[in-house]
Order: structure tokens, then C-alpha cells, then sequence
């Protein structure tokens, strides 16, 4: 009963009873730069749509940034955008439509309140209940395959596959541990368990949810020794 009792603590933050369903997210509207010396648009040197305050934050060594963009503050949808730094250059990889916390965004996060946590956090590990898709030794973030990630039946079913990939989002929690260990360093009352993970079609609870391509993308993408973070928020907040 303990052990199960850890289990939904940690799935709570990502997890919950349908709330009804958020719209889709629309297209990034950040401008990637000015125009080069040969009129094509130059890549930018720092991340689109991000201000002074959390451009800081980015460690100089990350070389990968999933960038999410909070339609609003109190909206549940969001786009996601991978950068990959060539040079000095910030690279727009991929983008996806993605839900966050159902009431929107905070930058006061604590347990239960339903908004995602805005700020900059490190990508250290995976998990899930499917295999890795990058399963090759030595790539891609630590992996941890369990049935323990599996969501509750007692979940619609449109939630039991949340949590067949998911990576951990370095808030309130120990890095190098699974996405799933409950230990919360800053206490319980400040939430834990935000992870991206696959989407359901509306907000979630704490976490940043995205399609199943998406998923496995940044699964086979994402390198420790690229140093990935996430850099999330709603506009405002991110641009301030």
C-alpha cells in the first residue's frame, strides 16, 4: 500500500480526471532573427521569445533547448520548439502543438494547483512503460522502462497511455534518478513529478504533454552531453 501510495503521488503531477479539452496550439509567432547578408532570415544567438530574466538562466554549455510557449497564462495550450545550438546559433529543429497545466502557468508553483511551473530546468532522465526507442548504449537520457509508470485504469481511458514516454523535468526532484522516484528535495507542498510526456488532448495536471512522434523524437534526440534544458512559460513570462 505504501509503494502504491508513492506510485499516484508521483502520477498526480502529470495525471488527473478530465477537465474537458483545450484547443489546439497554435504556431510559435517569435521572429527567428534579422536578415543576412544574402536576404535569407539569420539563425538567432539567443532563444526566440525568451527575455533577459530566463536567457540567463540557460547554461552556456546547453546545446539543446525545448523551448515551451504558453499560449496565456491561464490557457492549457502551448507550443513546443527544439533548438539545437550549430556555433553561435540557436537552430529551430522541430515544433508540436502541446497542452500544460490545465489552469495555466505559475511561477510560484505548489501541489495540486493545476498550472505548470514557469522557468528553466535541466532534461536528465527517462522513462516509461514502453521500451526505449533509442535503445543504442551510451546515447540519448538514462532510461527506465516499468509497468510502475503505467497510468491508473481508474483514469479515462483516453490518459492510460500518458506515461508510455516520459521524461523527467528537473523540478523539486534528484537527478539521476527515475522520472517516478518520489523524493522531493524542497518538500512535498512545492509539487514534483512535472515530466513531458504524451498527450491527451487537454491540460494536464503540472506537465507539458505532446504527441507520441514527439515523444520519440526528443527520446532518439535529446544527449546528456548536449546538456538539454527546458525553457517554459507562458508568453508573458517568458519574455519578460
Amino acid at each position: 500500500m505504501v509503494a502504491l501510495g508513492s506510485l499516484l503521488a508521483a502520477l498526480s503531477a502529470c495525471g488527473g480526471v478530465p477537465s474537458g479539452h483545450g484547443a489546439k496550439a497554435g504556431a510559435g509567432r517569435s521572429a527567428d532573427g534579422a536578415a543576412g547578408t544574402s536576404g535569407a532570415p539569420a539563425e538567432p544567438t539567443r532563444i526566440p521569445g525568451v527575455g533577459d530574466r530566463l536567457q540567463q538562466r540557460i547554461p552556456a554549455r546547453s546545446r539543446q533547448v525545448v523551448a515551451v510557449y504558453g499560449e496565456g497564462k491561464d490557457s492549457a495550450t502551448s507550443t513546443v520548439v527544439l533548438y539545437t545550438k550549430q556555433g553561435s546559433a540557436w537552430h529551430r529543429a522541430r515544433s508540436w502543438a502541446a497542452h500544460n497545466g490545465r489552469k495555466g502557468w505559475t511561477t510560484d508553483h505548489h501541489e495540486d494547483d493545476r498550472r505548470s511551473p514557469v522557468g528553466v530546468f535541466t532534461l536528465s532522465d527517462a522513462g516509461g512503460v514502453l521500451p526505449d526507442p533509442d535503445p543504442a548504449p551510451g546515447a540519448g537520457l538514462p532510461y527506465t522502462r516499468s509497468p510502475a509508470f503505467a497510468a491508473p485504469r481508474s483514469w479515462a481511458p483516453s490518459y492510460w497511455h500518458d506515461f508510455d514516454y516520459v521524461i523527467a523535468i528537473d523540478y523539486n526532484r534528484v537527478k539521476g534518478t527515475p522520472p517516478n522516484d518520489p523524493t522531493r528535495p524542497e518538500g512535498t507542498s512545492k509539487g514534483g513529478s512535472i515530466w513531458l510526456h504524451m498527450d491527451h488532448g487537454s491540460g494536464t495536471s503540472a506537465c507539458v504533454s505532446l504527441p507520441r512522434a514527439a515523444m520519440e523524437y526528443l527520446l532518439r534526440t535529446l544527449d546528456p552531453d548536449r546538456h538539454p534544458v527546458v525553457v517554459m512559460g507562458d508568453r508573458a513570462d517568458l519574455e519578460a
